[in-house]
């Protein structure tokens, strides 16, 4: 059974099983906090209406037989535990049985989560985490050496990922082409994290080589990592110190610090203290391998997407998310706009009326606040503030639902905010505007103690009050 262990991919395989489930435990506890007011019984989204309008084919989930906000709660929790387990060990000191089915447990409760996440959860490092979690599954333990073929697989992901963000920007957004978009991408990212204004504010030459670089690293460096030793330990490398410029320059979720240990699949070297090991039980191997050709055959719609003049950006293509087609930032906005919600406790509006701005946690909001970093933690309701302030379609099904949340003065919908400006009642009416937002500039910054400067463009959504 030469051929099916590669011992020298032990470490690969220690920091794989250990940053996957690292990544689980961060995505469980993101549910955990966060699914009452998105997705709850009484949430914005709720789960049990969109239950009623899927089929369990459609949307494969145990919350199919049974839901309550409380056993929603149970999985999410569960499925932290468990990721907090399976990151100190516990996959090893179990037969290898055992830690496949801790694996695939771990990837039913959250493919459980996603299924019915709807808008919430409708992002590509949610596939990517399912993909890389099913992955896991198959890698064994320290019963046995590392499986190759698994570890190939986790290079071809790798390579999906970063090949697929390459293509779309080359068929995307002609700034991409011409290296301008990073004049405009760190002001008008999703959510810029404390160090986007320092970036944004490089020289522009500097920029011109930063999306160049950006095109070698995701259309020439991906190849390598199929290349022999030690090239593919090199374009791994490189990779990962893309990787984690693009951590400090924003907030994506787990997306980049996920890549980053799926990278490490073609990093080779033993653990430190490795056992020695015992042969692969025939069963194993044969799974493995019906998994590596499952995986093969479900390549060719990620593949044909590729080579697609109208490729996808994100998207699975089964309901399994067991092989998806990655990609990032295919358009790229040139100017910033925020949705600012502001409430008014008067019982009735006039010129005189007094209007106090909510805040949220991660978007741009007071001018003289530095964002904070969370990624990986992900800020799902500011994602989604973002996509709202591009077009108001993207809130269509929700919107209405904040603002009615804000109004009964919801306490799960106020935990997803940084302040409320009437924590003793609720206000009487609410209403929201659109602001154009730019970074300060050096001088600005220097003078007047802000990182943005914003102005008004209009009302988003009139003022309301319940009866509406």
């Amino acid at each position: 059974m030469d051929w099916f262990t590669a011992p020298e991919y032990w470490f690969s395989r220690l920091v794989l099983e250990r940053g996957i489930a690292g990544v689980y435990l961060i995505a469980f506890l993101c549910a955990a906090r966060q699914f009452r007011a998105l997705l709850g019984a009484q949430g914005m989204l709720p789960i049990p209406r969109y239950l009623s309008a899927v089929s369990f084919r459609q949307a494969p989930s145990i919350f199919h037989w049974h839901y309550s906000d409380r056993f929603f709660a149970t999985v999410a929790w569960s499925g932290a535990a468990l990721s907090t387990a399976l990151v100190a060990g516990a996959g090893d000191v179990v037969p290898l049985w055992a830690a496949m089915l801790l694996w695939l447990l771990l990837w039913v409760l959250y493919l459980s989560i996603v299924n019915v996440g709807q808008r919430w959860y409708a992002f590509g490092w949610e596939s990517l985490l399912l993909e890389a979690g099913f992955l896991a599954v198959f890698l064994g333990n320290d019963s046995v050496a590392p499986p190759v073929l698994v570890i190939w697989l986790a290079r071809w992901l790798v390579f999906r990922t970063e090949f697929g963000a390459g293509l779309i920007k080359l068929r995307g957004d002609r700034c991409w082409r011409d290296l301008t978009c990073l004049y405009y991408h760190h002001e008008t990212q999703p959510m810029p994290g404390p160090l986007s204004w320092f970036f944004h504010h490089l020289p522009r030459p500097l920029h011109r080589v930063e999306v160049a670089v950006n095109h070698v690293t995701q259309l020439v460096v991906p190849f390598g990592l199929f290349a022999p030793q030690p090239v593919a330990t090199v374009a791994a490398a490189i990779v990962v110190v893309t990787q984690l410029w693009l951590v400090i320059s924003g907030n994506y979720a787990w997306l980049n610090w996920l890549t980053m240990v799926l990278a490490f699949s073609a990093i080779a070297g033993p653990a430190p203290g490795s056992p020695l090991p015992a042969a692969p039980p025939t069963w194993f191997v044969v799974l493995v391998i019906g998994f590596s050709v499952l995986v093969v055959v479900l390549s060719y719609w990620p593949v044909r997407n590729l080579l697609s003049p109208r490729q996808r950006m994100n998207a699975s293509f089964d309901p399994l998310h067991l092989v998806n087609t990655y990609g990032a930032f295919g358009s790229i906005g040139r100017i910033r706009r925020e949705v600012v919600i502001e409430g008014t406790a008067d019982p009735d509006i006039t010129d005189e009326t007094v209007w106090q701005e909510y805040e949220f946690k991660g978007k741009p909001g007071a001018v003289g606040r530095l964002p904070r970093q969370w990624a990986p933690y992900h800020l799902r309701l500011d994602w989604l503030m973002w996509f709202a302030a591009i077009s108001p379609t993207y809130g269509r099904q929700w919107f209405v639902g904040l603002l009615e949340r804000l109004l009964r003065g919801d306490a799960a919908t106020l935990k997803l905010l940084r302040h409320n400006p009437f924590p003793g009642s609720p206000p009487k009416f609410v209403r929201a505007r659109i602001f154009r937002y730019r970074y300060a500039t050096p001088h600005e910054l220097r003078h007047e103690r802000v990182w943005w400067h914003r102005t008004p463009e209009g009302e988003y959504f009139p003022p309301v009050t319940l009866p509406d």
